[in-house]
């Protein structure tokens, strides 16, 4: 089992420090792997006006504080461009592809190359036996997770199909993530 958690973006190095320290020890007191997750830049907010975060290289450099900070800690970000993979790679230990982008063969095929965890997240509008589509797409990668996060139901409703989530478990050998 493992925990994946952290501010939805990183807007400090403070906050991301005592959010990263006091998740990893409630996960180390109940024998839990902990990843911690922070965007640099939340990219597909709804309104232009929205936070998006401190951007990628401010982040990279705080996420590398983290590091020497809280040694071991493994850190996930989500990347929205083929041009952002190699910057973060080499500070991060999974790079995660965004709902919106897991058909997107290019980004998926250069996260892979990097040899690091690459995580999908798999989109809302997606079926789980498209799941098949994205994971034609990694098999270069060091290791795959397909993350959950519920099926279109109407607008703005999102609903969690339990028989889809088996169905991912029974059909793909890649971990399954529930958002």
């Amino acid at each position: 089992m493992l925990i994946i958690a952290g501010p939805c973006q990183h807007e400090s190095l403070k906050q991301s420090l005592d959010i990263a320290q006091h998740c990893l020890d409630v996960c180390n007191r109940h024998g839990v792997d902990y990843y911690f997750k922070a965007s640099f830049d939340k990219a597909n907010r709804t309104s232009k006006s929205g936070k998006r975060g401190l951007g990628l290289f401010r982040t990279i450099a705080d996420f590398d504080v983290l590091k020497n900070e809280i040694p071991g800690l493994r850190i996930v970000t989500d990347v929205h461009e083929q041009s952002q993979i190699p910057l973060v790679k080499d500070t991060v230990d999974v790079i995660q592809i965004p709902a919106f982008l897991c058909r997107q063969t290019d980004l998926i095929l250069a996260a892979c190359e990097t040899g690091k965890i690459v995580n999908v997240k798999k989109g809302q509008f997606l079926a789980p036996w498209d799941v098949s589509g994205i994971l034609s797409k990694t098999q270069d990668a060091a290791e795959v997770w397909i993350t959950e996060r519920g099926t279109s139901f109407g607008y703005n409703t999102l609903v969690v199909d339990f028989t889809g989530i088996q169905y991912v478990m029974d059909h793909y050998s890649s971990k399954l993530v529930f958002d």
